[in-house]
């Protein structure tokens, strides 16, 4: 497929497709998946190798939101049943970050619903951040805590963050029909900041809202244009009680599209699987794999994730293997460019952003992400030895053309009926209850 070589030879030289070229890997039919993605795929490897980077959840605070985001179970009003807590204390939310450094995870992800966040609850977090890196003084950590103020994302610089999440979701054209109390251009504003501040920026989308192929393309080359270390690419899990419950749009070959135009787009970046790939690309998750180079290990903000054994299993089986404490993510040209997070020996800026940081793991620093008091490591290549402490948590872990666009548009929608309604539940697990994560 002339499509399939060009786009490939465009993302082995960085060189961003054209809209059409990325509206018709959408438009590609169900028969052509396997081909888009081992397409995909060659600039996937080309870039990272058969490196899996596992990140991990921690939810500090849950529910009481005041915005109205149709998407999300802790919106303004939800009554969908999800645990609600005000913030886990600095030592909770370090015990629930061990689980997931133990697992294999070299980066934290901190999230805290609401609008954003006061002057005081910046001091909490950089409370915890202080108390996971005493604890793992090499991990990565990502901060979410919605809008930034001025002055914020420099505090949580300062306190030890090294990046800072904040999604675009869709498109600028459809947001408004998504959320009311607080625009596109807010978002936008929230990671211009984080990298004026020198956090590596992530900020990603969700698919499967309703959305067009004209806004997927609309909103991932907004994001190539701010220029993110990192791409979360979440699937919309439609919980009971918000207002997009009924929108079962996606097949897993239309996930497997979705992502395969995420990495032509954003050929050097990384591309993370993020929530709803158990839902929507169920059995085919394997093949994602081809596409992202990243996915978040275990549960979810309020839904519960695969069990962390069930996925260090499928990244091992499909012929990858996870991505070393010692080892930096992003390409050398990244890290090179922007002296990003652990992109180069020494203490570089993290996320410091010239023609594009970098953000990956830390060297020069000592023991790697996640290591105990008595030196037991984490996050090791598949088959490498652990430590027994750091085993024996990660088991408990364990517990082109407008014909063809019509054509894969009229496939999704026949298949809807398979949508695995069953496969989505609330989260009752990990941090905030008295459960292990993966329990």
């Amino acid at each position: 497929m002339n499509l399939l070589n060009t786009l490939v030879d465009k993302g082995l030289r960085r060189e961003t497709p054209t809209r059409e070229e990325a509206l018709a890997v959408l438009a590609t039919s169900d028969d052509d998946v396997l081909d888009v993605v081992a397409a995909a795929g060659r600039v996937r490897r080309h870039w990272f190798g058969r490196r899996v980077k596992l990140n991990y959840l921690v939810n500090l605070k849950s529910g009481l939101c005041p915005e109205d985001c149709s998407y999300c179970s802790q919106r303004l009003g939800s009554d969908t049943g999800i645990l609600k807590y005000s913030w886990l204390k600095p030592e909770e939310a370090s015990k629930a970050a061990a689980a997931g450094l133990a697992g294999g995870a070299k980066r934290v992800c901190l999230v805290a619903s609401g609008r954003g966040p006061t002057d005081r609850d910046v001091e909490r977090v950089a409370g915890t951040i202080a108390a996971i890196k005493e604890r793992h003084e090499d991990v990565e950590v990502c901060a979410c805590l919605g809008l930034l103020s001025e002055g914020q994302a420099e505090r949580l610089r300062a306190a030890g963050a090294d990046a800072y999440n904040h999604n675009l979701n869709t498109s600028e054209a459809t947001y408004g029909d998504i959320t009311t109390t607080h625009t596109y251009a807010d978002r936008v504003d929230t990671v211009r900041k984080a990298h004026a501040a020198g956090l590596s920026a992530c900020s990603g989308l969700i698919a499967g809202m309703g959305e067009s192929d004209e806004d997927l393309v609309d909103v991932v080359f907004a994001l190539r244009a701010l220029d993110p270390d990192s791409v979360p690419v979440n699937f919309l899990i439609p919980v009971e009680g918000t207002p997009l419950a009924a929108e079962w749009n996606l097949t897993p070959q239309r996930c497997l599209r979705i992502l395969a135009m995420v990495r032509f787009v954003c050929p050097d970046v990384e591309v993370r699987i993020a929530g709803g790939r158990e839902v929507h690309l169920r059995t085919l998750q394997p093949l994602a794999l081809h596409l992202a180079n990243s996915i978040f290990l275990g549960d979810y903000l309020t839904t519960e994730g695969q069990a962390g054994r069930a996925d260090l299993e499928m990244i091992a089986d499909a012929g990858f293997e996870v991505e070393g404490a010692d080892e930096v993510t992003l390409p050398a040209h990244r890290a090179a460019a922007g002296g990003g997070c652990g992109a180069h020996e020494g203490a570089g800026a993290c996320g410091s952003h010239g023609d594009g940081g970098a953000c990956g793991s830390h060297r020069g620093e000592g023991a790697g992400c996640g290591t105990e008091a008595g030196g037991a490591g984490c996050g090791g290549r598949a088959g490498a030895a652990g430590s027994t402490a750091a085993e024996s948590v990660a088991e408990s872990a364990a517990a082109g053309a407008d014909a063809a666009r019509t054509d894969a548009v009229r496939t999704d929608a026949a298949r809807t009926d398979a949508a695995r309604t069953d496969l989505v539940a609330v989260r009752r697990r990990g941090a905030g209850t008295d459960l292990a994560p993966n329990a």
